[in-house]
């Protein structure tokens, strides 16, 4: 039988030394799927991420990709499933002494044995799919904000990835610019059958994209609740997840 889970996380605890951020972590992100990780400020939710994308390691539990422990396997292959992720990171991220195209070049450089000219149609079809076809030559200052984060977008892209992780991808963009976003996010995932990994704490994304999601809450430092955004949002009783979904307060 076919796993049909792409991502397993079974009783992640995450901590910063002694001082635990999250416990007991147990959620599992289909294939082809959206699924958002949000909840307040300070609950832990970039620091998973970072978690799933291999740049921190769990103090406790287990993080499986494919049904491969992330952490179990040896250095070569932890490099080789890591490779098969793309990570878009709030800003965008792209090194501003370097060209889109530049950018977008590095991963490929790195770890593909594609010759320049190859890399170079690489870098094309990656900004076409964003809509970017001819800024290769354009460095980020020369870009509106939210052109940024599509080109960030095509280097996640460049390396044909089989999950994409997105770090509060709408941050510091204005209402269209955010829609188109995750109009883009939507179009690239049932195009390249990725599975999209999303942190993010804007509503209007989390409904717009998410086909299930999970509430980090920071007080009880674990899960307290998990599903379709909009069936948390019709169905939970708890009170802080229909603060958070409605974006009320204690009154």
């Amino acid at each position: 039988m076919v796993n049909n889970h792409h991502l397993e996380i079974n009783d992640l605890t995450m901590a910063y030394g002694e001082v635990i951020i999250q416990k007991n972590l147990n959620f599992s992100v289909k294939r082809g799927e959206v699924f958002v990780i949000m909840g307040g400020s300070g609950c832990g939710k970039s620091t998973l991420l970072r978690h799933l994308v291999g740049l921190m390691e769990p103090a406790r539990g287990n993080i499986l990709i494919n049904g491969t422990d992330l952490w179990q396997a040896s250095q070569t292959e932890r490099n080789k499933i890591v490779s098969r992720n793309g990570v878009l990171y709030q800003g965008g991220a792209l090194w501003s002494s370097m060209t889109l195209g530049e950018n977008i070049a590095l991963p490929l450089t790195e770890y593909s044995d594609l010759n320049p000219k190859q890399i170079e149609e690489v870098i094309s079809y990656k900004l076409s799919l964003v809509g970017l076809a001819g800024f290769e030559d354009y460095y980020p200052s020369e870009i509106s904000g939210g052109m940024r984060k599509r080109a960030g977008l095509a280097r996640a892209m460049a390396l044909d990835p089989e999950i994409l992780f997105f770090d509060e991808p709408s941050a510091g963009l204005d209402p269209v610019s955010s829609r188109l976003l995750d109009d883009l996010i939507l179009e690239l995932r049932d195009s390249l059958g990725a599975t999209v990994v999303i942190v993010s704490h804007e509503l209007a994304s989390i409904f717009a994209v998410g086909d299930n999601s999970i509430f980090l809450d920071p007080d009880e430092q674990t899960i307290i609740a998990s599903g379709p955004p909009k069936y948390l949002l019709e169905n939970s009783s708890d009170i802080r997840v229909q603060q958070f979904l409605t974006r009320t307060t204690p009154g």
